[in-house]
């Protein structure tokens, strides 16, 4: 699975398992699973159920309130990826950035850095996510 699929059903999956601000599933329903069909490389492997809005500011700021390290999630894609038990290694942020067709120099990774926290802010809306706009501009 990409670094992004998984970015997408770690944060998607905590919605399952505490419904978030919009339409919920109908009683009954069984949760989908965030692995229940695989990923091209580069998309994300889960997404929101049309109608259902995954409040990911809601998740991630629970998870890091229950987080005993101080994680800026917000501005911090090393944070958002430690903060979700990614592996947030330079490495695996220069594989993200490949999977989202990053131009710019690898090398310098506070640009990169910087601009990877927003396009995975963007794919998370794209996908059913609730992210503020501030978050992806």
């Amino acid at each position: 699975m990409s670094i992004l699929g998984r970015i997408v059903s770690s944060i998607f999956g905590h919605a399952s398992a505490a419904p978030a601000s919009g339409t919920a599933a109908a009683p009954g329903t069984p949760a989908k699973s965030a692995s229940s069909a695989p990923a091209p490389s580069a998309a994300p492997a889960s997404t929101a159920k049309p109608g259902t809005v995954v409040d990911v500011t809601s998740i991630l700021d629970k998870l890091a309130a229950s987080n005993k390290e101080k994680l800026d999630w917000r501005h911090s894609i090393v944070d958002l990826m430690k903060l979700i038990n990614l592996d947030s290694s330079l490495a695996a942020r220069k594989e993200l950035a490949e999977e989202l067709h990053y131009t710019g120099d690898k090398n310098d990774s506070a640009s990169m850095n910087i601009w990877l926290h927003k396009q995975v802010m963007t794919k998370l809306a794209e996908n059913g996510g609730k992210v503020p706009d501030e978050l992806r501009k």
